[in-house]
């Protein structure tokens, strides 16, 4: 099995994720269970039903869940090794070369990917072009409307 990259607090969240579904998700479903089957003739019970769909994909979940965080190899950028590379965990600003707009971005892995919080997937096109730059390098970015260049402004360890 391969190891999946998370930052600390990546890391953190899937764990809160999992205690959530084992300490309230879990127990919610047994108990909608119980009090479906309580009501007679589970051939034609909607509730029964729904509980057990719900049943599975909290169980689903609960095993996805442990099976990341056991091949998690988590790194917190503040321990790296500060050569101004962009790597793993780093915090990246950009500078769009043509048009000047300055972006800043951390890569995370791919769980923890969120646009609206400026953390990109390691696996994303943008990322990838940016691993090994340093500042004052340009990434070439292939997207669907052609190749953009960003140039490496600053790299952060935060």
């Amino acid at each position: 099995m391969s190891k999946i990259p998370l930052t600390v607090v990546g890391a953190e969240r899937l764990r809160q994720e999992l205690h959530n579904l084992k300490t309230v998700e879990r127990p919610s479903v047994i108990n909608a269970i119980s009090e479906a089957r309580a009501q007679g003739d589970l051939s034609e019970n909607a509730e029964y039903e729904a509980a057990k769909e719900k049943q599975g994909f909290v169980e689903g979940r609960i095993m996805e869940l442990e099976s990341k965080l056991g091949r998690a190899q988590i790194i917190d950028p503040a321990s790296l090794n500060k050569d101004g590379r962009c790597v793993f965990a780093t915090t990246v600003v950009l500078e769009d070369v043509d048009n000047g707009d300055v972006v800043t971005y951390q890569i995370v892995g791919d769980d923890e990917a969120n646009i609206r919080e400026r953390k990109i997937s390691i696996s994303s096109p943008v990322a990838r072009a940016l691993i090994g730059k340093s500042s004052g390098d340009i990434a070439e970015v292939k997207t669907p409307l052609g190749v953009r260049e960003y140039e490496v402004v600053e790299v952060q360890y935060l």
